[in-house]
């Protein structure tokens, strides 16, 4: 909030009313975050802004040079782009990573270190791909209670559902049932790649008592060759392979023909 206000001459203020978690009127230079926001989604949103502002021609260059065929596309890069800064600026690149590895990846505690939210610390494990600088490669997903898939990125092979909802076995739908609790799984795909998955809840209230929350399971994983480097890992028998629960896309697409959960034929 002090940077804005230096650097760009930006009044922050909070809104209790208004139904957007960000609103900027260039007009007032004022930037309204919603209440409903925790302190470090705040901080997150302050970080999209400030690359807005300060990274716009690089923005329209890069989304000028990817050739998309509608403003609608434009735009929902355009928010990704500005949402891997702010990720980028709360968790630098070499810093984060050095850290990760020490702590052997453990979320909770990267958590207290750089003092954001699960989801995000997941989010920004699954980028750590830099030339030279790699992390472990892994996926992360977000999925609310019916399956729907509604963040995805994976720096591994790891297939996700494009349409209808994930495979049933898969622990991020087991997450439900033991809210906060983080749940391990050694799970196999059906062309035989063999995934080390750890899942947990996250909720966000909208703000009052007659107001649904939203409740949904965050998954990260990795293939097995990489569990070893993960705290979660701990008292695992990596090597039996009887053990990996069989898994597939979804049950529309999955090769697997006794799977007990299958949905359709």
């Amino acid at each position: 909030i002090d940077y804005l206000q230096r650097a760009h001459g930006i009044v922050v203020s909070l809104d209790a009313e208004g139904d957007r978690l960000r609103h900027f009127d260039p007009a007032s230079q004022r930037l309204t975050l919603s209440k409903l926001l925790s302190l470090k989604q705040r901080v997150f949103q302050l970080a999209h802004q400030i690359c807005l502002l300060e990274h716009k021609e690089l923005l329209d260059d890069m989304i000028r040079r990817a050739g998309f065929s509608s403003h609608e596309t434009e735009a929902v890069c355009r928010v990704g782009l500005a949402n891997y800064f702010a990720g980028a600026l709360l968790m630098p690149y070499s810093s984060f990573l050095k850290k990760a590895q020490q702590e052997k990846y453990d979320i909770e505690r990267l958590q207290i270190i750089f003092n954001v939210s699960f989801e995000q610390i997941c989010h920004r494990l699954s980028t750590l791909q830099r030339p030279g600088e790699k992390g472990i490669p892994f996926y992360f997903v977000r999925v609310d209670a019916a399956g729907n898939i509604s963040k995805r990125q994976s720096a591994s092979s790891f297939h996700f559902a494009r349409v209808g909802g994930a495979c049933p076995l898969w622990n991020v739908h087991d997450a439900f049932a033991q809210p906060g609790k983080i749940l391990r799984q050694v799970a196999q795909m059906p062309d035989g790649k063999t995934y080390f998955c750890i899942a947990r809840t996250v909720s966000r209230t909208e703000g009052g008592f007659l107001m649904p929350q939203k409740n949904f399971a965050v998954g990260l994983g990795c293939e097995i060759q990489h569990a070893p480097q993960l705290i979660y890992s701990v008292g695992i028998d990596l090597n039996d392979k009887a053990a990996a629960v069989p898994i597939g896309v979804s049950c529309r697409v999955c090769e697997r023909e006794h799977c007990p959960q299958r949905a359709f034929p």
